[in-house]
């Protein structure tokens, strides 16, 4: 065992992210407020998974938590994973992709989320969050996997 591994086991966030589109193909958009992380930006519903719950658990519940639908595990596609450098901690994030869902599309989160936006994905509001761009643009092309982040 190297001296690193004694002293310090490395641990690694996970986290989901919900490309969810409609008819037309749009993706919804939550421009963020009062959170402390690229407030006043465009991101995704997401979050972290907890323990005990699977990626697509986590990605079902944070639906439902942040837009008020109901999600099939069915109707959830792995489109592409990042391994992000955060400066003081590293990251695993999983976008999904989703075309189907019960229920209606609100802002469950009002003290988090200033408004909801459906857009093309290929025009993106100007300050959506620079590591959702990269994911954005890799589901388009089919690139399963990418880093953000990273000193070349």
């Amino acid at each position: 065992m190297s001296k690193h591994t004694m002293e310090h086991t490395f641990t690694m966030i996970a986290s989901v992210y919900l490309v969810l589109q409609n008819a037309r193909g749009e993706g919804l958009l939550l421009k963020r407020k009062n959170t402390g992380f690229k407030d006043g930006e465009y991101g995704l519903p997401a979050g972290h998974v907890d323990g005990g719950e699977t990626l697509s658990e986590a990605m079902r519940r944070e639906a439902r938590e942040e837009i008020g639908i109901e999600i099939a595990p069915k109707d959830l596609t792995l489109a592409h994973v990042m391994h992000r450098n955060c400066g003081d901690h590293e990251r695993l994030d999983f976008f999904f992709t989703c075309h189907r869902y019960r229920g209606e599309v609100r802002n469950c989160e009002e003290g988090k989320c200033e408004e909801l936006r459906w857009c093309s994905l290929d025009v993106l509001p100007e300050k959506t969050i620079d590591y959702y761009v990269q994911a954005f643009s890799a589901i388009k092309h089919g690139v399963l996997y990418g880093e953000f982040g990273w000193i070349d």
